[in-house]
């Protein structure tokens, strides 16, 4: 069985993912062109694979119309809104993803968000290592109301963080029932109220392709005076341009984004100027944990996938 991996970060931190390909007996093959692949790219890529592990690649119908052994598209990770799942079903291929490997990971980099946003810890940084000697005044999260908007395995785990520093937790998911909500101390309520209370607003909602950001402008205009956001889920929930005014303006504290529409972050992007904000590369999911258990996941549903058995974390 030939598996095409296209994702460089499939094995990056730990040997483990190799390490039960091997068990599989697989022959593994990388694609020529740089990750994330188009669509036509990884038509071209995809050749007699029989299962192909990809990152934020673009896995639409023409992929499935050029790739005859296909059997099953694995996501090294757990977003799938790149992944046309309808498609993939209409071609019997299954859809896998590894839910809950990164929820730790995610949640660790939210709250280092939070805090160097609260603390100004990039900014002190910059300026001690400079030469200066300057006093930055910054904001506690003790008694602080932190927003979630979604609450599955990531909003749970950074709920669970925040309580330990003694804030308030609202959050937001219509998907849950309320008692899950009342177990980890967080209080539910809708998507306005939760936009509007939160003096830490952190986005953990999967993304949809082609959608309008679930903050625009006037979402954002909600927000209160001198909050922060932070979005270390998925880059179209959020519209830049108007995030990137209202932190000129100074109507919101700050923002730390780990995501964004386009990745890599464009140089003519109007975040990358904004003050008051930090960026970092899509980096939520990279340690060396997170690296093992997603990939381990994948190889193993692949497998089971390929031995006609059910997988365990089918998407689709």
């Amino acid at each position: 069985m030939e598996i095409l991996i296209t994702t460089p970060s499939f094995g990056q931190q730990s040997r483990e993912p190799w390490r039960a390909l091997e068990n599989q007996g697989f022959t593994v093959r990388r694609p020529v062109k740089a990750h994330p692949l188009s669509a036509a790219d990884l038509a071209e890529e995809i050749g007699g694979a029989d299962a192909v592990i990809v990152g934020l690649d673009a896995v639409e119908a023409s992929v499935f119309a050029a790739a005859p052994n296909l059997k099953v598209v694995a996501k090294h990770g757990v977003g799938v809104d790149n992944v046309d799942c309808a498609a993939a079903a209409a071609a019997g291929v299954r859809v896998v993803n590894a839910p809950g490997s990164n929820s730790s990971a995610v949640a660790d980099l939210t709250l280092g968000l939070m805090l160097a946003l609260a603390r100004q810890l990039i900014p002190a940084h910059l300026s001690t290592q400079a030469g200066g000697w300057d006093r930055f005044t910054g904001v506690e999260l003790t008694g602080r109301t932190l927003g979630l908007v979604g609450f599955g395995r990531i909003g749970q785990a950074v709920a669970r963080r925040a309580r330990a520093f003694d804030m308030k937790v609202v959050a937001y998911d219509p998907y849950l029932p309320a008692e899950i909500f009342s177990q980890l101390d967080a209080v539910q309520v809708g998507l306005e109220e939760c936009v509007a209370s939160a003096d830490f607003l952190s986005l953990h909602m999967p993304g949809t392709p082609g959608g309008a950001p679930l903050l625009d402008a006037a979402a954002l205009s909600a927000m209160k005076q001198g909050a922060f956001l932070i979005n270390a889920a998925r880059g179209g929930l959020v519209d830049e341009n108007a995030l990137a005014t209202r932190l000129h303006t100074g109507d919101l504290g700050g923002a730390a984004l780990d995501a964004f529409s386009v990745e890599p972050l464009r140089e003519r992007s109007a975040v990358r100027t904004a003050p008051n904000v930090i960026l970092t590369p899509h980096i939520g999911a990279f340690t060396d944990q997170a690296n093992a258990t997603m990939g381990v996941m994948v190889v193993e549903d692949v497998a089971r996938v390929l031995r006609n058995e059910e997988p365990i974390n089918s998407v689709a």
